[in-house]
């Protein structure tokens, strides 16, 4: 079965960055298209990022410009760079397969609050 476990979460003033980091396991990884959610206080999960298998990537308006979706397929990992991050990124940040087949993991909470 697949398993997806996020870190990298934290506090953070705005202005600043996080790095999060997706592990997955029990997946095909190279040939999925990966992406990132996240989920606010009282807000419907939303697609923040997406990778494809070839590199190829595309973000939510909301965060063009300051967030970075990347891949190491060899190690069977996904990240999320964040920087110039807003109070309003605050949520809890889930990696999955672009099409949301493999089942959420924990999730990892970023907080962005001066």
């Amino acid at each position: 079965q697949v398993q997806l476990v996020e870190s990298g979460g934290g506090l953070v003033q705005p202005g600043g960055s996080l790095r999060l980091s997706c592990a997955a396991s029990g997946i095909a990884f190279s040939i999925y298209a990966m992406a990132w959610f996240r989920q606010a206080p009282g807000k419907q999960r939303e697609l923040v990022a997406v990778i494809t298998s070839g590199g190829s990537t595309d973000y939510a308006n909301s965060v063009k410009g300051r967030f970075t979706i990347s891949r190491d397929s060899a190690k069977y990992m996904v990240y999320l760079q964040m920087n110039s991050l807003k109070p309003e990124d605050t949520a809890v940040y889930y990696c999955n397969t672009a099409n949301r087949r493999a089942t959420w993991g924990q999730g990892t909470q970023v907080t962005v609050s001066s």
